[in-house]
């Protein structure tokens, strides 16, 4: 359904000019893969994907109504999602 997304995704900049990996790279293909129903795929191409968008929604939650404790809760989501971000690149470049 949401295959034709796939022409519209922005290059990435490190893999196109420096023919190394970023952090994000497969983050597009990921979410794709989740708009078509396929989560196993989607944290298979970038694990990060669920918590980020957990991160997103709670953010963006707080954002419209403010929630007691939300800093505390947001720095943990994020520093969770870099150690995932970090683990996974540190894996791709191993492999």
């Amino acid at each position: 359904m949401f295959q034709d997304l796939e022409s519209y995704m922005l290059p990435c900049f490190s893999k196109t000019f420096l023919h190394i990996e970023c952090l994000g790279c497969g983050l597009q293909r990921s979410f794709i893969l989740l708009l078509n129903g396929q989560w196993l795929e989607a944290f298979l191409m970038y694990p990060a994907i669920f918590t980020l968008i957990l991160l997103i929604s709670f953010a963006s939650i707080n954002f419209l109504k403010k929630i007691k404790n939300a800093p505390k809760i947001i720095s943990r989501l994020a520093y969770i999602n870099l150690v995932i971000i970090v683990v996974n690149y540190l894996i791709k470049i191993i492999i």
